[in-house]
């Protein structure tokens, strides 16, 4: 469901309306606090197929726009997520939970579809289609499923065995899956639509992005998509002892971290394959200098055009590359790659940066010449980007918006073929992990519309309010309650594969829960009992309720309107016990993240 069929109560649970899938993280968090683990299981896992590695690796946009954060520090959400999908998810062994989600899946349709990608995109999007009833058939380059899940996340942050059985999930519906199939090599997009009644391309940005600047082909010079591919496949990448990372990025960080780790993955006799890209398209940074640190590597350094409080990496996976001392050089721009005479990279001279974005916030890098530093290296990783395959389309492929990736209409993700739908980072450049997802559920749910319009049409609902009488009241000190640190390996311990971040315990999990705030909930207002009192507004805590004069808020001269500041409201309903008249309640939205089948209920007391 795109952002633009929320309606009101929906953007009024922020971490609902800023989840690309639209998760209702508050109902689930909620549910945890109450003691229902497999209700909030349920619930984190109806909107999205990759729930379990989401709890992992979630960029959790939820998390930013949780209300919590401005009284102290959002909740941790995330890893929330991830203490439930440990009890009930596929890595769980409780198939019989995350599994029922799927008992009511569609009769066969007769209608197929093709898929091309194996990555978080094309498998949403499979997972879907199959659940409508339509035959999925995946095409995949590699040899395995996921995508950079696989290929691209290192296994320190997301164990391999918790992907396979993610996927395995989706391959249990029946989808027909063929690997080692590269468009526009192995099979044309022109035979795929022959073949089958609509297309979904997933074909993610694999090149990694080249660097115009003197040694950038040095030996000893990598792409961070490049790097990562290799290291995550089990081959062995030398690096040397001092590594560079040019990028301030979350691949920047991955790889940087992967560098000091990479005996850890072994070693194989196969060369290594290289990818190579179009200097002028597009890609991605901060994985690679934490994967420079599990390669081997022995002084890992960080050089960014941007500031520490400018770099787009966030801040947990900055944090995380400076506790296993990672350096970080920001405000300098990459001049030239020094090498030997056998042209073998030692290093790598850089120019001081005055600014990173023009008055109109613009990408807009201005220098000082006269400001050098060399760092020295034996390898240099460039985490400046990725790019779309655009030749396998082919000559006949789809158009391609100005960023070279394929373009297609925003709102229902076809391409300018008919029958062809695009999502993920072919068609948006690189993105995070939860909207590649969406993609591929947005794209399933336009396919679907257009394949079988009455059934879509049947199907489209919004969430639903409910009167409750029995729900959570925030304690008299809420507000004392900090945020629960999420358990992790000390930086002495970060060694191999070794997952970095831990999960909650069970205590851990019900006290952060319970610092939620349940935007879910929210003051209804019967306005024939309202007596325009205003004691609600005098026992509010708060202070958020207030009575004005209705022309300010565009309503007949003369009367009197009762407002209440939804961001600042803590549901502590000393209002709703107060008001004489019994005109206020409290109502509880299901959200478009929970089905109308998973009854919801709010206990009285966490």
């Amino acid at each position: 469901m795109a952002a633009s069929e929320l309606g009101f109560y929906d953007f009024n649970i922020p971490c609902l309306a800023a989840c690309p899938v639209h998760t209702n993280a508050g109902a689930y968090v909620a549910a945890i606090a109450d003691g229902d683990d497999r209700l909030a299981y349920l619930t984190a896992r109806l909107p999205n197929p990759f729930a379990s590695v989401c709890g992992r690796v979630c960029a959790a946009p939820c998390e930013d726009a949780c209300r919590r954060g401005a009284i102290d520090q959002p909740i941790a959400i995330r890893a929330l997520k991830r203490f439930v999908t440990e009890k009930y998810g596929p890595e769980s062994g409780q198939t019989h939970t995350w599994s029922s989600l799927n008992a009511s899946a569609a009769p066969k349709k007769g209608k197929s579809v093709a898929v091309v990608g194996g990555g978080p995109a094309g498998l949403a999007c499979a997972h879907d289609l199959m659940l409508q009833g339509y035959d999925v058939s995946l095409y995949e380059a590699t040899d395995r499923l996921g995508g950079m899940m696989v290929l691209g996340i290192p296994e320190y942050r997301l164990p391999r065995d918790l992907i396979d059985s993610e996927i395995q999930g989706i391959l249990d519906l029946g989808l027909d899956v063929h690997l080692g199939v590269r468009l526009g090599e192995d099979i044309t997009l022109d035979q795929l639509r022959n073949d089958n009644d609509a297309v979904f391309l997933g074909i993610g940005a694999m090149l990694g992005r080249d660097l115009d600047i003197p040694g950038h082909d040095a030996d000893g010079v990598f792409r961070a998509v490049e790097f990562l591919l290799n290291v995550n496949q089990g081959f062995h990448v030398d690096i040397g002892e001092k590594v560079v990372v040019i990028g301030g990025g979350n691949v920047a960080m991955d790889a940087a971290r992967t560098a000091l780790r990479a005996s850890a993955y072994g070693d194989q006799a196969e060369p290594v394959e290289s990818w190579d890209a179009d200097p002028s398209e597009v890609s991605h940074p901060l994985d690679a200098a934490r994967s420079a640190l599990r390669a081997g590597a022995t002084d890992v350094t960080v050089v960014s055009l941007e500031s520490r409080d400018e770099m787009p990496a966030q801040d947990f996976e900055i944090e995380e590359a400076e506790e296993e001392n990672i350096r970080f050089f920001g405000r300098r721009g990459p001049q030239e790659v020094v090498t030997d005479i056998d042209g073998r990279v030692t290093g790598l001279r850089t120019v001081g940066v005055t600014s990173v974005f023009d008055e109109d916030g613009r990408f807009s890098p201005e220098f000082d010449e006269d400001d050098v530093a060399v760092f020295e290296a034996d390898t240099v990783i460039l985490a400046i980007g990725q790019a779309i395959d655009l030749a396998a389309l082919g000559d006949a492929g789809p158009e391609v918006s100005p960023r070279r990736t394929i373009a297609t209409d925003p709102d229902t993700l076809m391409t300018s073929i008919p029958g062809v739908w695009a999502g993920g980072d072919a068609a948006f450049g690189p993105r995070l992990l939860i909207t590649a997802i969406a993609e591929g559920r947005s794209a399933a749910s336009s396919i679907h519309g257009t394949l079988s319009p009455a059934d879509a049409t049947a199907e489209r609902r919004s969430g639903k309010m409910t009167i409750v009488e029995d729900f959570n009241r925030m304690m008299d000190r809420y507000d004392e309650q900090s945020r629960i640190p999420i358990p992790s390996l000390p930086s002495e311990r970060r060694i191999g594969l070794q997952e970095v971040e831990l999960g909650f315990t069970e205590d851990e999990a019900r006290a952060e829960a319970a610092r939620c705030l349940r935007c879910f909930l929210d003051i209804q207002l019967d306005v024939d009992s309202c007596v325009l009192c205003g004691l609600c507004a005098d026992v509010c805590p708060v202070d958020l309720i207030s009575l004005v004069p209705s022309e300010q808020v565009g309503g007949v001269p003369g009367g009197t309107a009762l407002m209440l500041d939804e961001t600042r409201c803590i549901r502590c309903a000393l209002c709703i016990d107060r008001c004489p008249p019994k005109a206020l309640s409290m109502g509880m939205w299901s959200g478009v993240g929970v089905t109308q089948s998973i009854p919801l209920t709010i206990g009285g007391s966490a």
